[in-house]
């Protein structure tokens, strides 16, 4: 018979994490929301918290840091792939480069929760948020992003 032993002070804990990667992946998400960019409210919470907990997970189950290098090297690749997924190519122009960048930034939000560097993840997300909210007056033809 299976071993359903919890131990709720980790569950907690984890619940935590997943709270803060969940929060500092909301300004990247709803700024893209705003501007109606593709990916928004769903999208980069959830690659978020999806990273911080394939982190939480590889650093229980894998001794070592080769292991847990391993799924984060695993994580940064899905993250591109997801990215790659909000790139557009037209004759024109080519469109989701900087949303790719995002979910890259949020994946990025999540393991450096996962490591419980509340900081890294802070700045990574204040400055994500301020990139997609004032860049695009940088660019030519104004506000677009």
């Amino acid at each position: 018979m299976p071993n359903f032993d919890i131990d709720f002070n980790l569950v907690f804990f984890h619940f935590f994490q997943l709270g803060i990667a969940f929060l500092l992946a909301l300004p990247i998400a709803f700024n893209r929301e705003l501007h109606d960019r593709g990916a928004g409210l769903r999208t980069f919470p959830l690659v978020s918290i999806a990273s911080c907990s394939f982190m939480l997970v590889g650093m229980s189950v894998y001794e070592g840091s080769d292991a847990e290098a391993r799924v984060m090297y695993g994580i940064i690749t899905g993250m591109g792939f997801i990215g790659g997924g909000a790139i557009f190519k037209s004759q024109e122009n080519i469109n989701g480069t900087a949303t790719a960048a995002g979910i890259w930034n949020t994946g990025a939000i999540g393991v450096s929760v996962a490591y419980s560097r509340y900081e890294i993840a802070l700045v990574l997300s204040i400055i994500g948020f301020l990139i997609f909210q004032f860049s695009g007056m940088f660019k030519p033809g104004g506000e677009r992003q």
